[in-house]
């Protein structure tokens, strides 16, 4: 690979990126390092050709067919073979294949593909029809003119580091006489059998007798076979169209269950296409036997929206998932994994593919599949208006079918939704703002934005769905996000469709205001804080660790989002006396924003249905929304995500001196058990205490006390004392199912005094076992080491005078061997009362 205006080759990987090769030939700076985005960003407006040698054996050469085979070229691409123009490709989105032989010769063959410059093409096109009438900071002006990865140009969480390159992979295919075009798989549930409809297309070109097998293994390895006998070109009216259908019934069938709900059994296909002597081509597949659905139906609060799996209503709990990585040759199987396994740990059943990044790759809804993930599927589109001429809608047509085909089998995948925010963005354009700012009249203003609804309702409410009812007829799509189902019809109702909901953080409204609001589905809030210390050293240098550094600050891509967490950090804790008591609490600042939420609408359920936090994870290292971050570092979020969105969840909501203390239970089974609370003084003395016997059905959510202190807290006492209250569940010999702590004035004005935590730390073969005590109340205990990472089983938990905490450590978890002599000294411990300094007790 080279620049195109120079002369140095250099080796490239492919898959792979232009900035990943300059990076490992050390012709570019690390993008991700203190301010080198800046300097980053020049490697963009160049030309590179990718070339490589390779040879064709005589036998073969001789196939009927050689394809070429592109699953991901991003993204203005020009092939060429043996000196010959084969073609251009403009989406990074699709997959192409094209027919090679006529270029091809025996022996030595070369190909070169030209990636022209992305940034130069959206600022040409920009320049002579801005779309947009205005854009964001954030961003790069004209990136929706590209079929290529948005956030790419820049988010407010993400660099502006536009790559390109072979980003998937490419290769040859040889075939003889027929190949397999395509397998769409079908499922009818009835009582206690499913039929499996699979229908197979086939693409043939000689005058042969060909067969089509497909064979269907159970999960236990039973398996079942079927085979049709094709006469080509003289097939019947049946094949008419080169296709054939297979049907089985399969009793019993083993469901397929999203996390929490039962396991995940998955099935095998395989279509085998053959003639008399060999097998021809062959496809294979996982499924999962389930209904899946989305039920809209009016109730008293308007229309629900709510998941449907195997007839179950299943309260959707999970995060946003964004791009992995700005170069995507760091994308893995074993990184994605990592990821989806740590929201199951955190109870999530449910991930959402946000608009404005890529389509992920097969084995990402394979792990989905596996681990029980619903995905929320969102076309690539977000935040934008696009053109509206015939080649780009032929253009994302292709697109579209490349992908539903692609993804449609996997029994994760809930919906199609046409994109994120455009419908909320079109309506809440302010035609006489827009005219003031872009200096057009009133009137023109007025003609654009009629151009725009309607191209929009052609594109998102038409064309769309059209596609994907001719691909993938049983899935539910839904036109935007958030939307009330289409149309402009306020989009952001709160009592049907999806929400996104930002009036606490972009709106600045306390944490208090999500009480005011029993959205249907809320599929977007969010909070930022900062990463831990480890992730800023990996960025920085002594010198820049101030939030308001120039290099902190290129870190933060939401404008003035440094100085909102200051201000809700002012409106709830005391400010910390140093750098890194800082990122500390600003974890716990967001970690508690978005408790406050879920506990709500969990408490809600049956009105709310679902909860989507903005967002899971990082593409570089950065501040921003996510539990998870870009080292794969879990947050203060993601450990409270595991409590808040635990199957089974007590949570208090408080007003004043009276709170009600609620039990959700998203299980499938009925809980009998124990609801005990304690009001306790700093130093762990039971004032009051009292329990309530209690029966929560399945699927619903319960106020199963209420309690009164109005005689027992005053002025004089309210900020040293704290409720505590658990779930006992009677079938499980009175164990603690649940645990929460409720302050009745903020963090800042509670008294904390010094908790002196001590650590007892033993192990055995497979974990390291901290045991945890304190001489007094302490509040969101920290746990971390120093130079190494690993998984906590819990960790930013409240700990109570005299109860002994067990946290342990699975070994194979922490990022490098240690013993447990290391683990002693790397161990650090904190809490709130930590962040400020204090006098000696």
């Amino acid at each position: 690979m080279k620049d195109t205006s120079g002369k140095r080759w250099i080796e490239a990987q492919v898959p792979g990126t232009v900035f990943s090769d300059l990076l490992r030939e050390g012709l570019m700076e690390d993008p991700f390092y203190r301010d080198n985005e800046d300097g980053a960003i020049k490697f963009s407006y160049s030309d590179y050709v990718y070339t490589r040698e390779f040879n064709i054996t005589p036998r073969l050469f001789k196939k009927d067919k050689i394809l070429l085979y592109c699953e991901g070229l991003d993204t203005l691409a020009e092939i060429k073979i043996n000196g010959r123009l084969l073609a251009k490709t403009d989406n990074m989105h699709r997959s192409y294949e094209f027919d090679v032989k006529a270029f091809l010769r025996e022996g030595r063959n070369d190909i070169h593909i030209t990636f022209y410059s992305p940034t130069k093409f959206i600022e040409k096109m920009h320049r002579e029809n801005p779309l947009m009438i205005k854009t964001s900071d954030e961003t790069m002006p004209g990136f929706y003119y590209l079929r290529k990865a948005h956030s790419m140009f820049g988010w407010d969480w993400g660099p502006k580091i536009p790559d390109s390159g072979i980003w998937r992979s490419i290769g040859l295919k040889f075939y003889n006489y027929a190949r397999l075009d395509d397998v769409y798989i079908t499922q009818k549930h009835r009582q206690n059998k499913v039929y499996l409809g699979i229908r197979v297309v086939f693409d043939a070109w000689v005058k042969k007798k060909f067969n089509i097998e497909v064979l269907v293994t159970s999960p236990a390895g039973k398996k079942m076979f079927e085979k049709i006998e094709i006469n080509y070109p003289n097939i019947s009216s049946r094949y008419a169209d080169n296709s054939c259908n297979f049907n089985f019934e399969i009793k019993n069938p083993e469901l397929w269950w999203p996390n929490g709900y039962g396991k995940q059994p998955l099935y095998r296909v395989r279509v085998d296409l053959k003639d008399e002597s060999e097998t021809l081509d062959s496809r294979e597949f996982s499924i999962g036997l389930r209904t899946l659905d989305i039920r809209r139906k009016k109730d008293k609060w308007g229309e629900s929206f709510e998941f449907l799996v195997n007839g179950m209503p299943v309260f959707a709990k999970g995060a946003n998932y964004i791009i992995e990585d700005n170069l995507m040759s760091r994308y893995s199987r074993q990184r994605t994994e990592r990821l989806i396994k740590d929201c199951v740990k955190a109870n999530f059943n449910c991930i959402r593919v946000w608009g404005g990044g890529i389509y992920p790759d097969n084995y990402f809804f394979e792990l989905c599949d596996e681990y029980g993930l619903i995905v929320w599927q969102d076309f690539m589109f977000a935040c934008a208006i696009y053109p509206s001429d015939r080649k780009f809608i032929e253009n994302v047509k292709k697109e579209l079918e490349d992908n539903i085909k692609r993804i449609r089998n996997h029994p994760c995948l809930c919906l199609w939704c046409g994109n994120n925010e455009i419908e909320w963005m079109i309506s809440m354009f302010d035609e006489k703002q827009m005219a003031a700012e872009s200096q057009m009249s009133r009137s023109l203003i007025s003609l654009k934005m009629k151009r725009i609804k309607k191209d929009y309702i052609n594109l998102f409410e038409v064309i769309i769905p059209e596609i994907v009812k001719r691909y993938d007829p049983d899935r539910f799509y839904w036109p935007s996000s958030p939307s009330s189902g289409g149309k402009f019809d306020n989009p952001d109702d709160e009592s049907r469709g999806d929400v996104h909901y930002w009036d606490v953080w972009h709106g600045m409204k306390p944490f208090s205001d999500y009480r005011n609001h029993f959205f249907r589905f809320i599929s977007e809030f969010g909070f930022q804080s900062f990463p831990g210390i480890k992730t800023v050293k990996s960025f920085t240098i002594p010198e820049d660790r101030n939030i308001f550094s120039y290099v902190m600050e290129k870190h933060q891509k939401n404008g003035s989002a440094n100085g909102k967490i200051l201000f809700y950090l002012s409106e709830t804790f005391k400010y910390p006396e140093n750098f890194e008591s800082l990122l500390y609490t600003s974890q716990i600042l967001q970690a508690e924003a978005i408790k406050y939420g879920v506990e709500h609408w969990r408490r809600n359920r049956g009105r709310c249905m679902g909860s989507l936090y903005w967002q899971l994870n990082d593409c570089w290292p950065v501040a921003s929304w996510s539990s998870i971050d870009y080292y794969g570092r879990w947050k203060a979020l993601h450990y409270y995500a595991k409590r808040f969105y635990s199957p089974v969840l007590i949570s208090a909501e408080d007003n004043g001196n009276r709170v009600n203390i609620y039990v959700t239970n998203d299980s499938l089974e009925d809980i009998k058990g124990m609801v005990e609370w304690k009001l306790r003084d700093i130093r762990g003395r039971v004032l009051c205490e009292g329990k309530e016997s209690v029966m929560i059905s399945s699927l619903r959510a319960k106020r199963c006390a209420v309690l009164n202190f109005k005689d027992v807290i005053n002025n004089n006492n309210i900020r040293e004392i704290y409720l505590e209250f658990f779930l006992k569940d009677s079938d499980r010999n009175g164990q603690n199912t649940g645990y929460g702590t409720l302050l009745f004035v903020k963090p800042k004005h509670f008294k904390f005094v010094n908790p002196g935590i001590k650590a007892v730390i033993s192990e055995s073969d497979m974990e390291f076992i901290i045991k945890l005590k304190s001489k007094a109340f302490a509040k969101s205990v920290e746990l971390d080491l120093k130079e190494v990472d690993c998984r906590f089983s819990d960790n930013y938990f409240d700990l109570t005078a005299g109860d002994e905490k067990i946290v342990t450590v699975v070994k194979s978890d922490i990022s490098k061997n240690i013993s447990i002599i290391e683990l002693k000294e790397q161990l650090e411990i904190r809490s709130l009362y930590d962040i400020e300094k204090h006098c000696l007790d």
